[in-house]
């Protein structure tokens, strides 16, 4: 009789045929036409700065791995992107040598200190941006108008705020939609981060649970924290980094809840928690902190969502 050998594993036991290049090649697909933007409005200082960013996190996850004595795997285009996304959360004034610590920080402690890819607890480009502003508030908060002829400015988040006054009218919603405005690199242009985000959904990337819910909240809590004002709702849903951070961020696959429920969790608290220091924090942005408050929320929320494994006893009291 012929002998057969069965090889017994735990799950899952469904294998998708999509790599981790593969996933990370639709984001940067993704990310183009943001990066395109920001480079139209903020000159070509943006698109060094974001060469610099993915350069400096290639450069220090080769070398990390090198150290660790783990596989090169450069090549898997996650260090791409984790460049990219410190690129779009700094400011089109920052000095090269601060994008690069922030590349080197998001790569060599936030990933590679953790396991790598897929073992971070926390977004490492939101934990680099964190980083900076702590360190250099002042350089991460230079901001200017676009065009040739950039002046010195504040975001309309700011502006909307009143936490400072330059005498400067409040931009449009238009202004806000198409990214004729101040702010990171990235956060400009909300048309182009949307068609981005849709993208990766219609790639099968990322589902609508966490920028649905997300960005549903901020728009619903806006328009009752402003008097039930609907045009600072809707302000307050195309300003500052809610759809870099709703599409970008908060979906990252390593850093967010695996359940469906323990998604639409995250985007509400990531939306409760933005809209709450928005309105009533001291700093006129919270996309940053609501989503690096909610990765380090995400093993509970696991904990609490997840589904009874079939056969398990239930526990005696």
């Amino acid at each position: 009789m012929e002998s057969r050998k069965y090889v017994v594993s735990s799950s899952p036991h469904i294998r998708s045929g999509e790599s981790t290049k593969r996933i990370m090649l639709d984001v940067v697909i993704a990310l183009l036409p943001a990066l395109i933007a920001g480079v139209w409005y903020f000159g070509l200082n943006a698109l060094l700065i974001t060469i610099v960013a993915v350069l400096s996190a290639v450069a220090a996850e080769a070398a990390m791995q090198s150290i660790m004595k783990r596989p090169i795997t450069v090549n898997d285009l996650s260090a791409v992107v984790t460049g990219i996304l410190v690129a779009f959360n700094v400011p089109p004034t920052a000095p090269l040598w601060m994008v690069s610590i922030g590349s080197i920080f998001a790569i060599a402690i936030v990933k590679q200190c953790f396991g790598g890819v897929g073992h971070n607890f926390i977004n490492p480009a939101l934990a680099a941006r964190a980083m900076l502003l702590a360190s250099w508030p002042q350089k991460m908060t230079a901001w200017i108008t676009p065009g040739i002829d950039a002046i010195t400015t504040t975001t309309p988040l700011a502006l909307a705020k009143g936490t400072e006054v330059v005498g400067q009218p409040l931009p449009s919603i238009m202004d806000l939609f198409v990214g004729n405005v101040g702010g990171c690199i990235g956060e400009t242009s909300a048309a182009l981060l949307l068609l981005g985000g849709l993208y990766l959904m219609l790639r099968g990337v990322i589902n609508y649970r966490v920028p649905a819910s997300f960005i549903g909240t901020v728009g619903i809590l806006a328009f009752l924290f402003s008097g039930l004002d609907m045009n600072m709702a809707v302000y307050h849903i195309f300003a500052g980094g809610l759809f870099l951070g709703a599409f970008f961020m908060a979906t990252d696959y390593s850093s967010s809840p695996m359940t469906a429920k323990g998604q639409i969790i995250m985007g509400i608290g990531c939306g409760v928690i933005t809209a709450v220091i928005r309105f009533y924090g001291g700093y006129p942005e919270g996309v940053s902190y609501s989503i690096l408050l909610m990765n380090v929320a995400t093993p509970l929320i696991d904990r609490y969502t997840m589904p009874k494994k079939f056969g398990e006893v239930k526990k005696s009291a």
